[in-house]
Formats: structure tokens, sequence, C-alpha cells
């Protein structure tokens, strides 16, 4: 199976394709959509569709993990970010890839095993769980390489598998 984890932004968005088989991680690829302050927000956004359309053609996932939104403070930023997420979002619906959401506590405790691990922690894990030599540049990228980790961690579970054969 063939994942595309993606931490949606708009100033970045992080990305990260592995491929998990028994048992097995191999990293495909990964990195960033960086825009520019400079641009404006549908340029922004514009980039990202056509950069994300680019990614899902070369990595051919099988499935796209994408972090769940969740407000913090700054509901401008927030309401940005969305926008960013749904053109990233219709890129893969186009591609009629199923898209899998995850939260930040789900993310961590499928990488870590504790909800509440540091952002280090998760780093530190991403990159044994991968083999990499050195974490990626952007945390947005780590972020995303986590969340496809978290993926194949929720979607081999025995529960999960149980829950599927009972067709729940």
């Amino acid at each position: 199976m063939v994942v595309l984890g993606i931490d949606p932004g708009y100033a970045i968005v992080g990305f990260g394709a592995i491929e998990f088989y028994n048992y097995k991680y191999h990293t495909l690829g990964y990195g960033a959509i960086l825009t520019q302050p400079t641009q404006s927000f549908d340029e922004r956004l514009e980039k990202i569709f056509n950069e994300m359309n680019t990614i899902i053609e070369k990595s051919k996932p099988d499935v796209i993990a994408i972090e769940k939104l969740y407000f913090q403070n700054n509901q401008k930023t927030a309401i940005d970010v969305a926008q960013a997420r749904g053109v990233i979002l219709l890129s893969a619906k186009l591609k009629a890839i199923p898209i899998f959401e995850y939260t930040p506590l789900q993310v961590k405790s499928a990488v870590t095993g504790y909800g509440k691990a540091k952002k280090e922690q998760v780093m530190e894990m991403t990159k044994r769980l991968l083999k990499l030599e050195k974490m990626p540049k952007y945390d947005d990228t780590a972020d995303a390489l986590a969340i496809a980790i978290c993926h194949t961690q929720a979607n081999g579970s025995p529960m999960r598998e149980f829950l599927s054969r009972k067709g729940i």
C-alpha cells in the first residue's frame, strides 16, 4: 500500500509518500510545497493545487492521509488553512483517491504509542520507523510522514480488520 501523508497549510504544505508492505516501510519521497507571502492568496491556492496534482501523479498513492483541521487561537489562519486543505482534498477527489483524516492526537498515539508525546518524540520515531538518516528540512514534511505512518498503523490493526470483516 502506498500512502501519501499531507500536513496542510498555505505557506508550507508538507507531504511524504511511503510504501507499507509486509509490516515494513519504504520511503518513496517527501518534501514541501512552498508559497510566498508576496503572492495573492488565490495564486497560493493555485500553486498548491497544481503541485499537489503533480505529487499525486508521481507517487501514485493508494490512499491519502491528511491531518484533520483543528482550530487554535487565530481564526483567520484557520480559515486560510481550511481553504488550502480544500484544494488538496479536491486534488485527491478528482483522481478518485480515498482520503483518511487523523487528528494530531491520533498521529502521536500511532507513531509513539502516547497521545501526548512531544513533537521531538514523534519526529524521532518517524525517523526510526522510516530508517531516515536525518529528518526533513521542514517540520511540516516530518509531520506528513508521521501522518502517513499513522494511517498504516490504523489500517493494519487487528481491531480494524475485525471491524471490517463485521461490516462495521
